[in-house]
């Protein structure tokens, strides 16, 4: 806990747990129940999700709960729903990419960002649209290079080549699919030229590419994190996804679509009710029968839900204001260096009256906590996973945790009981949270139900939906093969046209930077940090930029340089990239401090999925004229406290 001096000391569970129920219940009298939010986050296991978005409905009453997979694969997941009635990020067993012959990758640098990943990939012709030479890129048969925030432009380019070219699948197109004409309208005038002067990928480049992924017998399209984190993050995702299905590709074995999805629980984490909008087994909270399900599961009024609440970037935009939440829980996630407009956002958590963060490493958000719970990490908790392709896996404890850690079902169980809940309704053994998930899955579009311990345990193989029946069920580790997951079978095509990112490049800010992972470090690199190993191979931030481009600045390779934009700076060392575009900046998000690359991220969303602009926004660079000195993250909160 947070001393009146400021430092952050030690105490007991049941101090810790008593000061913060009392705070949460005067700032609920005084603020009402969203005077209280949540944030969650990807990587907490299905358990943890659920009881995380039960806690934050039943015992908080809020409507403020959000996860960081909003930043991850919101875009895909709108888009993917919109398109096949349901979002799993593979429809399909990973293992059949091992039979691809080609492979289009839209925005993904698996070599370094999923590497297991990759031998998977190996056999079949990549195709990879990336603004960088990445690691992945330099395995491709073929490399295409769109500016930052022009990705659609590119998509509706191939899907014109995929028409004019005779490459449509017609008998697929009327007996699977609806709204083609529609989309064929928007494609019309985005013949291969036009789409060369936006995009910067040769007219010659978009046909190969067309043919290639065309005349294979076994092709996929897969998009990645490049595709869906822009303003229009849900277009250009659709776009590709029009793409598949005019190709016939989707709901076939050998071929398909498929979103790559990034965290460890990036698939579960977003299925059981951490997201603003969701109820368990990917329920919408305004569905009132939805709402009777789950409601009946918990044993409560369906009138006592709340309805849906703020996404994550509003949700710590709002922190502190007069409409806002005053207190905030966060629970496996670091917004102070993952969160686009990371200044702002620090701003936002230094206004609260209580932070608490439950984590397992003192990253930079526990560092400004008002109180920290240290909690279990992976090999100390039982639990489930749900991995890229839907398929639910065990999490077995293989080592004690250390003295004084408790899991963050027994935090969210003590807090329950001093909130008024009654203690059965929040477990603490994670196969009794795993029961109650199931049930309140049941009949959802991600449906739990068949799914057990038990079965997990004696290796089966589950992907959901696998409901419960007589008989057990199997699971559906191929979804589509008999119709897409609309009342009538048939997918939907988008219709979707161009459109300029939020911000584009001027005489002020003349680059476009570019945000991404590298091997070494994970996430905002709160755990990868602390190895000393992974340090040594990427010790500090960086920004890779085109040599033309960095003597027109008056940069040299490794000095360090400041990365401008109209939010803020950042400082990083220089890598000289001769493979980059020349009107591109690369950053790394993993570090902290002035080497924060989200200190310069744009915060504007896409409408439909909340998702911010993390891959574009318009920047200046220039040598940094003093050596740099981080200070703490929340200098103000010994005179706040």
């Amino acid at each position: 806990m947070r001393t009146k001096d400021g430092r952050l000391a030690p105490t007991d569970w049941n101090t810790a747990l008593d000061t913060v129920a009392a705070r949460l219940l005067e700032i609920r009298a005084s603020h009402g129940p969203d005077g209280v939010g949540v944030f969650g986050g990807g990587g907490l296991t299905n358990e943890k999700c659920y009881l995380l978005g039960k806690f934050a409905r039943l015992a908080l009453g809020t409507s403020q709960i959000d996860y960081n997979g909003r930043f991850c694969m919101s875009s895909a997941a709108v888009a993917g729903n919109a398109a096949f009635g349901i979002d799993r990020g593979l429809p399909f067993p990973v293992t059949d990419l091992g039979k691809a012959d080609v492979i289009m990758l839209a925005g993904a640098n698996v070599a370094e960002t999923m590497p297991p990943l990759m031998r998977h990939l190996d056999r079949a012709d990549l195709i990879v649209i990336d603004p960088r030479r990445t690691a992945t890129a330099e395995r491709a048969a073929m490399h295409l290079r769109p500016a930052p925030g022009t990705d659609l432009a590119l998509a509706l380019g191939l899907l014109h080549i995929a028409v004019t070219d005779g490459w449509c699948d017609g008998d697929y197109l009327r007996e699977r699919t609806k709204g083609f004409d529609a989309t064929w309208r928007r494609a019309m005038s985005w013949w291969p030229e036009r789409v060369e002067r936006i995009t910067g990928v040769a007219a010659s480049a978009q046909r190969a590419a067309v043919h290639m992924l065309a005349s294979a017998r076994r092709s996929y399209v897969l998009t990645g994190r490049g595709a869906e984190q822009h303003s229009k993050g849900v277009d250009t995702v659709s776009g590709f996804i029009n793409l598949a299905l005019a190709l016939g590709l989707p709901g076939r074995v050998g071929s398909g679509y498929g979103c790559l999805t990034g965290q460890g629980n990036g698939q579960g984490g977003r299925e059981h009710g951490q997201k603003a909008d969701q109820l368990p087994g990917y329920r919408m909270i305004n569905d009132p029968l939805a709402r009777e399900h789950v409601a009946n599961v918990w044993g409560v009024s369906s009138d006592s839900l709340p309805g849906a609440g703020r996404s994550a970037y509003e949700l710590l935009d709002a922190l502190g204001t007069p409409t806002g939440p005053k207190a905030l829980l966060v629970f496996g996630s670091n917004p102070a260096v993952s969160a686009p407009h990371a200044g702002h956002v620090v701003d936002r958590l230094s206004c609260l009256d209580l932070l608490v963060v439950a984590d397992f490493v003192p990253s930079e958000t526990a560092s400004m906590a008002d109180v920290v719970f240290p909690v279990t990490q992976w090999a100390e908790e039982e639990g489930t996973m749900t991995n890229l392709e839907g398929r639910v896996l065990r999490r077995r404890r293989i080592v004690p945790a250390p003295d004084q850690v408790r899991s963050d079902l027994e935090v969210l169980h003590s807090l329950a009981i001093r909130l008024g809940q009654p203690a059965d309704r929040f477990p603490t053994s994670p196969r009794e949270v795993f029961d109650e998930l199931r049930r309140a899955s049941r009949g959802g579009k991600a449906d739990y139900s068949g799914i057990s311990y038990d079965r997990l345990d004696s290796g089966e193989a589950l992907h959901w939906p696998c409901p419960e029946a007589a008989e057990p069920h199997p699971g559906t580790p191929r979804l589509f093969l008999d119709g897409f997951a609309h009342p009538d079978g048939r997918a939907r095509f988008a219709e979707v046209d161009y459109r300029d990112s939020a911000e584009v490049a001027g005489e002020d800010y003349p680059l476009y930077a570019t945000t991404g992972r590298v091997l070494a470090h994970y996430q905002s690199g709160a755990q990868t940090r602390r190895v000393a190993e992974l340090n040594r191979a990427a010790a500090e931030p960086f920004m890779e930029v085109h040599p033309d481009t960095a003597h027109r600045a008056g940069l040299r390779e490794g000095t360090l340089a400041t990365v401008s934009s109209a939010r803020g700076s950042m400082v990083a060392r220089v890598r000289l990239v001769g493979t980059l575009r020349t009107d591109t900046v690369f950053l790394p998000f993993h570090f902290p401090g002035h080497g924060r690359a989200n200190l310069v991220t744009s915060p504007a969303l896409d409408p439909l999925s909340g998702m911010p602009e993390f891959k574009v926004c318009a920047v200046r660079i220039a040598p940094c004229p003093t050596p740099v000195r981080d200070s703490p993250e929340r200098p103000a909160v010994a005179a706040r406290t």
